[in-house]
């Protein structure tokens, strides 16, 4: 299956994304793997005409806001995210127009449309850089609580919240990592910013999926707990195969996260099955927020 995956990615001008929370068969086969929005920048650079999305359905309309010219195929259309369907455009316009008027700061991990109603995008790791680099005492953040509570903790700026949440990262709670804490004493805890408050306030180290990749590979530290979906212990392993990842708590499991699998790719890529079209009259203002962002670190203001 996986050599007729390979051969079709091929005879399609094909290139597979896979996100660090997919399972270990599809990270292993993906031509790149990482975080939803680098995946979709790094996809849009090459000259691939077909991108086949292994993630949920806000990554591959990211794909198709970046690469407007491109197919984006999501292997399974029912892969979705509960955080993102907390907030539609409906209610979003609502709240804006009850503030007053303030900057519209969108986590990624949102719709299109929702995008497309917003003033900048950010992600989980430079969230608190993109509201910092604003030109006004006061931002609206959605959909995530628990990344704009924390982002409210380390801005002078007033932070206006979308009651959302990511059901997997709010699962976790204070109790988890006391016992994670009690059976691994000397690892480090590091925890994503989607968890809630007070589990942030017992970690070693904040960051983002690629950020705990990167700060575990740096760390003089040999074990560590992961305060983040369970999917991610598995590219951590392969980054850092002479250390140990403990997850934080079994519970964190997103099953969207977990629902493509090689046949779901094979069937996709050879019956193009499962494409995403952001319309161009949703992808163009959602275009400008996502790259208000891309342009304000490739200036290196964030």
């Amino acid at each position: 299956m996986k050599e007729k995956i390979r051969g079709l990615l091929k005879k399609r001008n094909a290139i597979m994304l896979s996100h660090n929370y997919q399972p270990p068969e599809i990270q292993d086969l993906a031509d790149l793997c990482g975080d939803s929005l680098e995946l979709s920048i790094k996809a849009a650079q090459t000259d691939a005409e077909v991108i086949v999305f292994c993630g949920v359905h806000f990554m591959a309309e990211t794909a198709s806001i970046l690469s407007p010219n491109k197919t984006v195929l999501l292997p399974r259309e029912d892969a979705g995210c509960l955080m993102a369907d907390m907030i539609e455009p409906e209610g979003l316009q609502i709240m804006i127009d009850k503030l007053p008027a303030m900057p519209v700061v969108t986590y990624v991990n949102s719709t299109a449309a929702v995008k497309a109603l917003s003033t900048i995008c950010c992600t989980s790791a430079n969230a608190i850089d993109v509201v910092n680099s604003l030109d006004a005492d006061e931002v609206l953040m959605t959909p995530d609580r628990n990344l704009a509570l924390y982002t409210a903790s380390k801005t002078k700026k007033k932070v206006h919240i979308w009651d959302g949440y990511c059901p997997t990262h709010d699962r976790l709670k204070t109790e988890d990592v006391h016992n994670a804490r009690k059976a691994y004493p000397d690892a480090v805890f590091m925890a994503h910013p989607e968890c809630r408050p007070e589990v942030l306030e017992l970690a070693d180290v904040i960051r983002s999926t690629s950020g705990m990749i990167r700060y575990a590979k740096e760390s003089k530290s040999s074990s560590f707990i992961v305060g983040t979906e369970i999917g991610l212990i598995y590219p951590l392993k392969k980054a850092n195969p002479d250390k140990v990842f403990y997850p934080a708590s079994t519970n964190m499991l997103c099953k969207n996260m977990k629902k493509i699998s090689l046949e779901d790719v094979l069937r996709s890529l050879e019956f193009m099955e499962g494409e995403v079209k952001v319309p161009e009259n949703i992808r163009q203002p959602a275009f400008k927020a996502v790259q208000k962002m891309v342009d304000l670190s490739l200036s290196k203001k964030i």
